[in-house]
């Protein structure tokens, strides 16, 4: 799945996507760490891979998309 990313806390290595639809998505460390990336800025186009649906939805994966 893709998504944008939208908040990013370097301290924390967690923040935010935002699915194509405009809904966010919170993500956090293991999430990011997973994606083996080291810096995330807003505005970035993301791959996410996520478990569960609805209100329980979880990233798992956070890394870059790639053509």
């Amino acid at each position: 799945m893709q998504a944008t990313a939208y908040t990013y806390d370097a301290e924390t290595r967690s923040g935010q996507v935002l699915l194509d639809d405009g809904t966010p998505v919170p993500f956090g460390t293991a999430a990011f760490d997973a994606g083996g990336l080291r810096l995330l800025r807003p505005g970035q186009r993301v791959r996410i891979e996520t478990e569960g649906a609805g209100d329980g939805l979880r990233i798992t994966l956070v890394t870059l998309q790639t053509l």
